[in-house]
């Protein structure tokens, strides 16, 4: 079910007749309510943005990616170059292919690991310059 996007003035009044006491902006005009009207994302789109960061928020998730921005590497290697367990990390593997950071492809028995698209190695590093600043 879709839910109904309202613009920032409609939510503010719904407020006001919600609330007891009266907001009222300081400093925002109609031109800047306008323009954060349009550049936010439906409410469903904000908690698939919400879900997929979450994914960035767990070091062992983190360590998958950067080794996968080096090679494309199966389970078992990245166990050993990681010194975790086959299953903790075909764990965190299977929550990184949910959320399409990788991808997989299978050769004879073993199953190869690689990063989804270039938008990944894109946000490693814009997080990575962000954190350095």
């Amino acid at each position: 079910m879709m839910e109904e996007k309202h613009s920032m003035e409609e939510r503010h009044s719904m407020e006001k007749d919600h609330s007891m006491e009266e907001n009222t902006y300081i400093h925002v005009d109609e031109e800047t309510l306008r323009l954060i009207d349009e550049k936010m994302p439906p409410e469903e789109e904000l908690q698939n943005l919400a879900e997929f960061f979450k994914v960035f928020g767990d070091g062992t998730r983190l360590k998958i990616l950067y080794v996968l921005l080096s090679a494309e590497m199966c389970v078992y290697d990245i166990a050993a170059v990681l010194g975790m367990s086959q299953s903790a990390i075909s764990h965190q593997l299977r929550i990184l292919k949910q959320m399409d950071l990788v991808k997989n492809r299978r050769e004879g028995k073993t199953i190869f690991y690689s990063l989804a698209d270039s938008h990944i190695v894109t946000i490693l590093s814009q997080g990575q310059d962000h954190i350095e600043e």
